[in-house]
């Protein structure tokens, strides 16, 4: 399997290799179609300035000829008869037509230049063939000659062409060794990703990276530990749910099975065996009241939302029927019950689910506040949402307690532990988010406790 870092360092050498071909293409196509004709045309005129002064001087044409090719020019003469003169560095290629040397002769302009073919990876600037020139008459001593010039390129760019050249390779040789040190600077913190996940995968959350970075690969890096940072919690209280489950199960199983030992006793009188059965009934219900909201949150854990029965119910004949199932808890500790809830007030979602917060913070309120006190429930429309609080006039909760009171099991000190599951605020919030909504609790000790419950009035 090819590394990550061998993948990017070929990737930028690829990069670098196919942006110096089009960069090349870009740069000849752009000669042939903007600068071969301005190079023709000053060619041209360089050879009409050489025309002028063999004429008038004809006497020193050769000297004239060999001069000019000492300044960087390649020139190529013929006359009438078929002689051929060459001074300067010898043509590539001396192929020519002889319908171009008669027209010459003749007095046309050959522009060889500019009508040189056209090719993409092929420069013509460099093409030192006889083709490539351009074309004038002379006539000295009333003989005609036809006169092809073009540029030396070796002699005027010679040592331009090997410091390019050298700029080049040394730019490839400097090149690479910066590649490998930015692909190393960019692959790393990859590479310390992927160890993180593999600590991850073995039960290792403690994850510290490389968070100073300002780019994506420090975003990702923060992501990362918190990411690590939640799984670790999400771990801790996974453990904490298994052992809690296995806490409060063992108690009333305990009891259970300590009571059955006892009723296997033959000396037993009937009113304790009542009294022991009536135990063993109410710690078995116990346990199927645990198993039955256990086995409601994880419905609610994994439930897809787009699922629940959303519909507008009329919230107070909700709250009307939660009291009327609360009645007998309520009239037992003689608590008043006060509600002020607008008659045409609905809310939108499924009615079993919504039915069971409200029970649950009735029933918790009841639980958790002394005989002869009041609970007042109060509604409100929001604008996009709707508000339900459920206020009682209890002892309240600690404000150190309240970040804890939505986690399962959780019952807070001993004097509000009253036999339940410390399950149903879990539930609540579990059934209030799956809403979209949200809950809140505000609390004073020795004057009481609200929970403030905000649903959005549409369905999602």
């Amino acid at each position: 399997m090819k590394s990550l870092y061998f993948r990017v360092f070929s990737i930028i050498l690829y990069t670098v290799a196919l942006s110096s071909l089009l960069g090349f293409y870009v740069s000849n196509v752009y000669y042939h179609w903007k600068l071969k004709p301005l190079h023709d045309a000053k060619l041209l005129g360089i050879a009409e300035e050489i025309r002028v002064f063999a004429e008038q001087y004809p006497a020193s044409i050769g000297d004239y000829m060999r001069n000019t090719a000492s300044l960087g020019y390649q020139v190529y003469l013929t006359d009438d008869s078929g002689r051929e003169f060459y001074f300067g560095r010898p043509f590539r290629g001396k192929a020519l037509a002889d319908d171009v040397r008669q027209r010459v002769l003749a007095g046309e302009i050959y522009h060889g230049i500019a009508h040189y073919p056209d090719s993409p990876f092929l420069t013509g600037y460099f093409q030192g063939s006889l083709i490539n020139t351009v074309g004038v008459a002379l006539r000295i001593d009333n003989v005609n000659y036809a006169m092809f010039l073009r540029p030396d390129v070796r002699l005027q760019f010679g040592e331009l062409r090997i410091f390019f050249a050298l700029i080049f390779l040394l730019a490839v040789v400097f090149s690479i060794p910066c590649f490998l040190l930015s692909v190393r600077y960019l692959v790393q913190p990859v590479a310390q990703l992927t160890e993180a996940t593999k600590r991850i995968a073995q039960g290792e959350y403690n994850i510290r990276l490389d968070t100073r970075r300002r780019d994506e690969i420090g975003q990702l890096a923060r992501r990362f530990e918190t990411m690590s940072r939640e799984l670790a919690r999400t771990d801790a209280a996974k453990r904490d749910f298994v052992a809690n489950v296995s806490h409060e199960i063992h108690s009333p199983l305990s009891s259970i099975q300590g009571f059955a030992d006892i009723l296997q006793q033959p000396e037993l009188d009937d009113r304790r065996s009542l009294e022991y059965a009536g135990v063993i009934g109410r710690e078995a219900r116990r346990l199927a009241e645990m198993s039955r909201q256990l086995l409601l949150l994880s419905t609610l854990d994994h439930a897809d939302v787009g699922r629940l029965d959303k519909r507008e119910h009329p919230l107070r004949r909700q709250l009307q029927y939660a009291l009327r199932l609360m009645q007998w808890q309520l009239s037992e500790k003689q608590l008043s019950v006060t509600m002020s809830v607008p008659p045409g007030l609905t809310v939108c979602g499924d009615e079993a689910l919504l039915l069971q917060v409200w029970t649950n913070l009735l029933f918790n309120a009841i639980r958790h506040i002394p005989h002869e006190r009041s609970i007042e429930i109060r509604a409100r429309d929001a604008g996009d949402a709707v508000i339900v609080e459920v206020s009682d006039t209890g002892d309240g909760i600690p404000e150190d307690q309240l970040p804890y009171i939505y986690d399962r099991f959780y019952q807070g000190d001993g004097s509000r532990s009253s036999g339940g599951t410390g399950l149903g605020l879990s539930i609540v919030q579990a059934i209030v988010h799956r809403h979209g909504g949200t809950i809140r609790a505000f609390s004073r000790i020795g004057e009481g406790t609200t929970f403030r419950v905000t649903l959005p009035k549409k369905r999602d």
